[in-house]
């Protein structure tokens, strides 16, 4: 007696292209920065059924907080893809990913603070992801002599996160950014 074939895996595919496709949808439509965007128009641009939506993404909290999630992988796995001839050059690319990370999510993290408060779990848990991230790029960076030993993880990137809420485009806020980053670096008297 033979034992029935197992499902195809062609759902369980079909259905995080479908994920993806309301993920992708989403981030475009919360990228404007008064975006007042339903759970329909979501729908609506990902090509999928509201049931799909809401299968995927119960309410709009959810899918906020797996946007957010997802942007925040991304930095995280930056801290594992920058190249760069000097330790201090790999963490300065770093911090400009997670820049363009900060200037991103603005929206996002907005949109879903009204629909969640501050000490929802998310914010905790990806802001130590992104620590546990780049801790190891400042180490590198710091041992090199190549980035001041008195700032911390933390200190450098709400500098970042402060520069990011600058109003302006890149234009007006990349000198800005690279003139912090050069800062950065060790006074010439401490060698």
């Amino acid at each position: 007696m033979s034992r029935p074939a197992p499902r195809p895996p062609a759902k369980r595919a079909d259905a995080e292209r479908n994920r993806d496709r309301i993920l992708a949808a989403a981030r475009t439509a919360f990228a404007a920065p008064d975006a007042q965007v339903s759970m329909a128009e979501i729908s609506r641009r990902a090509g999928v059924g509201m049931a799909t939506l809401y299968r995927n993404f119960p309410g709009r909290r959810e899918l906020l907080e797996a946007l957010y999630t997802d942007e925040v992988s991304a930095v995280c796995e930056a801290a594992q893809a920058v190249e760069g001839a000097t330790p201090g050059a790999v963490l300065a690319a770093w911090l400009e990913a997670f820049f363009a990370f900060s200037t991103r999510k603005r929206h996002v993290a907005a949109e879903l603070l009204k629909h969640s408060d501050g000490s929802n779990p998310v914010f905790g848990r990806n802001r130590d992801r992104v620590l546990a991230a780049g801790r190891p790029l400042l180490a590198a960076a710091q041992d090199a002599h190549e980035v001041r030993d008195d700032l911390t993880l933390e200190q450098i990137l709400d500098m970042v996160i402060a520069i990011a809420t600058i109003h302006g485009d890149d234009r007006y806020l990349g000198p800005i950014l690279r003139t912090a980053l050069d800062g950065l670096r060790p006074p010439a008297d401490a060698a």
